[in-house]
């Protein structure tokens, strides 16, 4: 008799709106707290602004915008999740804000079920599926397929300019 040995992946869950996402650990950085934030000037609706981590200049998106939610004003539990990410070649750290930053999941490939092509409010383009977990669904983000090519050159730019 031959067991199947199941790879499992760590996941970091995060909260928006009322719905639950998760990214891979390989791509996420750290977590800040919310902090200042400069606007940057004619940058696309999605896009925060700028703040400076460690010296460095950090494109900050709003990811309620991003994903076609409503804005929503900030709580104790809103945080910056920064992410590396790469696009075409190309690497670009940036930070994220969420909702809520929940926990640590490990999960195995033969848990994820494939993500609706219909009557999803998200693009199924930048989810890898879906996992039901204690009976809601998480929805599996492709961090590297959230940005377009051109936003990735855009929040590369901004963070050339302002370092």
């Amino acid at each position: 008799m031959q067991t199947e040995v199941l790879e499992t992946q760590s996941y970091l869950t995060f909260r928006l709106d009322d719905e639950i996402f998760a990214a891979s650990v390989s791509h996420v950085i750290e977590i800040l707290e919310l902090t200042r934030i400069t606007r940057v000037p004619r940058s696309p609706e999605f896009m925060r602004g700028v703040i400076n981590l460690r010296g460095s200049v950090l494109p900050v998106i709003d990811t309620r915008l991003k994903f076609g939610l409503p804005k929503a004003e900030d709580t104790v539990n809103t945080c910056i999740m920064v992410l590396n990410v790469e696009s075409e070649g190309k690497k670009i750290m940036l930070g994220a804000i969420v909702d809520a930053v929940r926990e640590v999941m490990e999960i195995t490939e033969a848990d994820i079920q494939p993500a609706p092509s219909i009557g999803a409010r998200y693009k199924s383009e930048f989810l890898n599926g879906m996992v039901k977990s204690h009976d809601q669904f998480i929805m599996m983000l492709n961090i590297q397929l959230v940005f377009t090519t051109d936003e990735m050159s855009l929040l590369q730019e901004v963070s050339n300019t302002q370092n």
